[in-house]
Formats: C-alpha cells, sequence, structure tokens
C-alpha cells in the first residue's frame, strides 16, 4: 500500500525503495506529515515523503489523499523543524507572523495570515497575503504599487463578493508538509516544474481546524491585497470583515489551488 515515486526512489536508491515497497521498512502505523492524523501502511495507500536539506535527509509517511510520494527540498534549518514536528517536539510558530520573502521589483516582504473563510455554509482553509511596502513592477522604479496587477496577469481575480468561491488557477499550489505550511508554489517561467512565490524561512503551524478543513476540500484559497488593506487581525471575524472591507474597496484578488503535487 505503499506509494514511492521516482523522484524518492532517485534520492534514496533502488535498494531502499524496493524494502520500503516489500514492506520489510514500511512504517505500519504513523501519524501522517501533511494532515497529523493516524494513517497505516498496511491499510490504506500511503505515500513516502522525503524532506531533503543541505546535509541530512528525512523519510516521513503520508496518507496518499492528503500529499502524493514526493522529495520536498528545505533548508537544513526547516528539516530540523519538520523532525521537531513529526516527532511532536515543537510547538510550531503561529502562521499570521510575517515569514520574510523578497518579492521582485519591490524592497518588501508578503505577511501571510492563515484563516478560515465560511462561504455557502462551508468552512474553506484560507491565506491572506498582504505585502509590507508598495510592489513595484521589475525593471520600474516608480511610486506606484502594481501587486495586485501583476496577480491578475498570473491569473487571479478581482473580488467583489467574499460570498463567492475564488477560481481555480492552474499550475499553483500550496506545499503543506509535516502539518505546517512551507510555501505557495507558481509556475517556473521555463516550464521546468514549480518554484516559490513565497516561501517560509521557518515553516508555519496552522490550527487543528485548518487542516482538517484542507484535509477536507484539498484545496486552499488564497487571497491578496496591497499593503495597508487588511493588516494583522487577531480573530477570525474581523479578518472576513477587512477582507469584505478591501473587496468593497476594488482593492482584493483571490484564487484557489491545490495542496502541492494533487
Amino acid at each position: 500500500m505503499l506509494d514511492v515515486s521516482d523522484d524518492v526512489r532517485a534520492e534514496i536508491g533502488d535498494e531502499e525503495a524496493d524494502l520500503l515497497l516489500a514492506g520489510d521498512n514500511a512504517p505500519g502505523s504513523y501519524d501522517c506529515t501533511s494532515c497529523r492524523t493516524p494513517g497505516n501502511s498496511e491499510r490504506e495507500r500511503t505515500s513516502t515523503v522525503l524532506f531533503v536539506g543541505e546535509e541530512t535527509a528525512v523519510l516521513a509517511f503520508a496518507h496518499a489523499t492528503c500529499i502524493p510520494s514526493q522529495v520536498v527540498t528545505v533548508s537544513e534549518e526547516q528539516l530540523q523543524g519538520a523532525v521537531a514536528s513529526i516527532t511532536g517536539d515543537s510547538p510550531g510558530r503561529p502562521a499570521d507572523a510575517d515569514a520574510p520573502q523578497p518579492v521582485p521589483g519591490g524592497q518588501a516582504v508578503l505577511g501571510i495570515t492563515s484563516g478560515l473563510v465560511l462561504i455557502g455554509g462551508e468552512l474553506h482553509p484560507a491565506l491572506v497575503v498582504e505585502p509590507t511596502a508598495p510592489i513595484a513592477r521589475p525593471g520600474t522604479t516608480g511610486p506606484g504599487d502594481d501587486f495586485l496587477p501583476l496577480l491578475i496577469e498570473q491569473g487571479f481575480i478581482p473580488v467583489t463578493n467574499t460570498a463567492d468561491l475564488p477560481s481555480p488557477l492552474a499550475g499553483w499550489s500550496v506545499l503543506l508538509a509535516a502539518g505546517q505550511l512551507h510555501a505557495v508554489l507558481q509556475p517556473g517561467t521555463d516550464g521546468s516544474g514549480q518554484v516559490a512565490w513565497w516561501q517560509a524561512h521557518q515553516a508555519l503551524s496552522v490550527t487543528d481546524g485548518w487542516r482538517a478543513a484542507v484535509n477536507r476540500t484539498q484545496r486552499v484559497l488564497i487571497y491578496a491585497a496591497p499593503v495597508g488593506s487588511i493588516g494583522q487581525q487577531p480573530r477570525e471575524d474581523l479578518l472576513r470583515d477587512a477582507l469584505d472591507k478591501a473587496a468593497a474597496a476594488g482593492k482584493l484578488v483571490a484564487a484557489s489551488m491545490p495542496l502541492a503535487g494533487t
């Protein structure tokens, strides 16, 4: 019942991969590295997920319905955090903290806030992205903020009503591993796969409710607004109010995207 992708096989070698598939080194019972709920490789399809750092690599396991077998490249610091998360030794980090990531064309970082958004009577896992400063179009030095136009060119849709479910955005995905948020991925410019649009310098924790929702929907809603439109809201009802106000002001775009690799 174990899935070993070609990428994972290439990293761990044929001998180790064959031992896993034969059940010799299979985990049996495990905690899914994505949703953090129990799994059993003898009774349900299970993905092998290899975390690769600069010096070390760690093999973890996940429900095949959560994420496919894949190699996740992380920094050595992130790998140690993933190990701590897998073994339950880390309290994690609030997901509403800013995670610095340079943005092309602007001296800014993207702040990421996670929350649940109620649409059509169902709770959906969402990430709200807001830069810390105006974003200039690459190659320009003007004072304007092109954050939303740049995203619309990528396929994000302006939001006029937050009660509507955002449209799927092809080629983009959200990387959730070891129960934590690692990156938002976008299509590479040369067609060679995905690259990080936003990447956490340290994996961000999300709530049990958020993980449960994404495990149910297998999709994440991404909302984005210019600097100063949303702010750090301490409660989800206040976050929804801020999203409503940004939408009414024409300062909100959104898209839905699957978990990485699905």
